[in-house]
Parts: structure tokens; sequence; C-alpha cells
């Protein structure tokens, strides 16, 4: 299996599964269809199939042009989510197949949108499994919750996806990570491992390379959003449970300028 990320947009990613042995692919978010069948053929791959993790436009909006392109192809999506150009609806716990050896799995990650699907996928021959996760899990941040609850992106973040071998690489939907984890570390600032994983991913984006995948085994040490099981992440903002401690990192982010935050108790 060949993961082959193909930037979009302004700071977007669409994705290419490509099985090698068949050069069958399946084409994740293609929002730009131009640009992920050109990186196709230039892989000698053919694209067989479409996976979207949620309805937003910058995620599903090039399902009907790839469709014009890619005359007859299928377009899966969440039955809960109303995907535009979708031909195929998916539940949490549908499994498809990229020939024999990959298998895919929809996993219902609902909060940033109702009918959010996240993809695992494996393969037989022994490699580390990937979980496309679209925007409900960043590399050191989550969605924000347009369409869902607390509750829900702690079941879809911790339960679901965190219940993933921590060897799984994590494929998310946008170019974050650099200020994802300056934004980590005010919450966290003697955490090594955040400031690590800053130091790497500065200089990839000044390199021009994209910061993914993650693993969930790293994101449980440098994504805050994750680690919200910790009595000390829980005793930081005087939450008195996980779900409560998730709420309010979201609401310290969604009015994050993007300096140092200063908050204490009282606030939240």
């Amino acid at each position: 299996m060949k993961i082959i990320p193909v930037p979009c947009l302004e700071d977007n990613y669409a994705y290419l599964i490509v099985n090698e042995s068949t050069k069958k692919a399946a084409a994740v978010d293609p929002v730009e269809p131009e640009k992920v069948l050109k990186a196709a053929s230039e892989a000698g791959a053919e694209v067989d199939f479409v996976l979207t993790t949620h309805h937003h436009w910058d995620h599903a909006g090039g399902n009907e042009k790839m469709r014009e392109q890619v005359p007859g192809i299928k377009v899966f999506g969440g039955s809960l989510d109303n995907v535009k150009g979708c031909t195929d609806q998916v539940e949490n716990g549908t499994k498809l197949s990229l020939g024999n050896d990959i298998e895919i799995l929809c996993l219902h990650t609902p909060c940033h949108t109702k009918g959010h699907i996240s993809y695992y996928v494996t393969i037989k021959e022994g490699e580390d499994p990937a979980v496309f996760t679209g925007d409900t899990l960043f590399i050191a941040g989550c969605g924000r919750f347009f369409e869902g609850t607390a509750e829900q992106m702690y079941q879809s973040l911790i339960v679901t996806l965190g219940s993933l071998p921590k060897s799984t690489q994590v494929y998310c939907g946008h170019e974050y990570t650099v200020k994802s984890l300056k934004f980590m570390l005010t919450l966290e600032p003697e955490n090594e491992k955040m400031k690590q994983k800053l130091e790497w991913a500065e200089k990839q984006r000044e390199a021009n390379q994209p910061t993914v995948p993650s693993t969930i085994g790293d994101e449980f040490e440098i994504n805050t959003f994750m680690r919200v099981d910790l009595p000390e992440i829980q005793a930081k903002f005087g939450a008195k449970s996980p779900v409560e401690a998730l709420r309010e990192v979201r609401k310290i982010k969604d009015n994050w300028k993007g300096g140092n935050v200063i908050y204490c108790r009282a606030m939240l």
C-alpha cells in the first residue's frame, strides 16, 4: 500500500491510497480532481472510487467533477451527512476493499459534522494501518464542534479513534500542525514531545514538505484534546471529567488569536 498526499486549495489534503499490486487507487476527499488524477497518473495508478469524510465543500466539493472525469466511479460518504455527489452511502462498520489485500473500515466519527466518517485502512502484508480522519482529528488538534457536542467528540477521538493500534498512521484533512502545536504549548508548556514535534514540523514546512502522517500513539502525547483522560490535564482546566476538559480546551482554542493563552479556572 502506498499513500500519496495531494495538497489542495490553501491548506487541504486529498489522498490517494494505492494498491501497489493492482495499481488501483482510492481517492480521499478529492476537492481538486485534476490534481488528484494527475498524481494518480504519475504513480501509474487508476482511481477506482472516492472516500468522502464529510459534506463540507473543501472536502466534498470535487465529487461531481470527479464523476464527470471518471464515468461510473463510486463516491462513498456518510449516510447522515448529505455528501455532494455521493453515489453510495456508508454507515459505521461498513467494510470496503481495494483489491484482495487492502480493507477499509468506515468509522462514524461525528461532531464536526453529524455524519462524519473516518476510514481505517489495513493491509494483510503486515504494514502499519492508516486512518483518514478528515476534520475530526488533526495532528495536535481536532475539528470545531459545528454539528455536535463535546460528548460526541470525546467518543470520536478517544473511544473510536483512540482504540485503534497506536502505530496507526493518521492522515488528516488539513495542514494545521505548526499552528496547532503552538497552541498546545500554551496549554502544556512543559510538554517536551510537543516541543520536539513543533521543531520538526517547522522544518518540514520550511522545506515545503507535509507534516502528515502522525500516529495514534503520537497524538496521545502531543494532542491535549486526546489527553483529557489524564487527571493532571483535567486539573489544569478545573474540570471534573474528560468531556468537561475537552469542552474547555475547545472553547479556549476557538478564541485563540495566536498569542499566549492566559486563563484561570474562574474564566472557564
